[in-house]
């Protein structure tokens, strides 16, 4: 969609000073719903979620890049939403992740390490009439469907 291209450059633009920052996704929904999704190495802040808001909206507007009524909305992926770069991957090491496999596969454990084509899990498996232990498994990112964060509330 060029109206998502023009929407990703206009976010990058903004950011570029910006290291820490980066551009997740850029959505437009069939309701006029834009939505922009950044996330940041330490997490974003509202008042970057703000700045962005405005620069899009005001180049948008000026450029008449899209005819009708939309709402704009700049936020980090929220918490269910599934991991879509290798730098979220990163971000999240130390975490537990929940993976699903394009073979069907589910996979839940602990995120040690991340690199191009591989991460490094730490699941628990329990074998029949032994005791559960810890094994670390790599799973390469072309073997994913989709992976999401579990949220532990100890």
């Amino acid at each position: 969609m060029q109206v998502e291209k023009k929407v990703a450059s206009l976010v990058e633009e903004k950011i570029a000073d910006r290291p820490e920052l980066f551009l997740v996704e850029v959505k437009m929904l069939p309701n006029h719903k834009l939505i922009i999704h950044v996330d940041g190495d330490e997490g974003i802040s509202i008042q970057d979620c703000v700045a962005i808001s405005r620069h899009v909206g005001f180049h948008l507007e000026e450029e008449n890049v899209i005819e009708q009524a939309y709402n704009l909305e700049v936020s980090s992926p929220g918490v269910g939403e599934p991991l879509k770069l290798n730098r979220q991957y990163i971000k999240n090491i130390g975490r537990t992740l929940s993976i699903k496999l394009k073979d069907g596969q589910k996979k839940e454990g602990k995120l040690l390490e991340v690199t191009e084509e591989n991460l490094l899990l730490e699941e628990l498996v329990k074998e029949k009439g032994k005791k559960a232990v810890n094994v670390q498994t790599t799973v390469p990112f072309n073997d994913i469907l989709e992976t999401s964060v579990l949220i532990s509330f100890k």
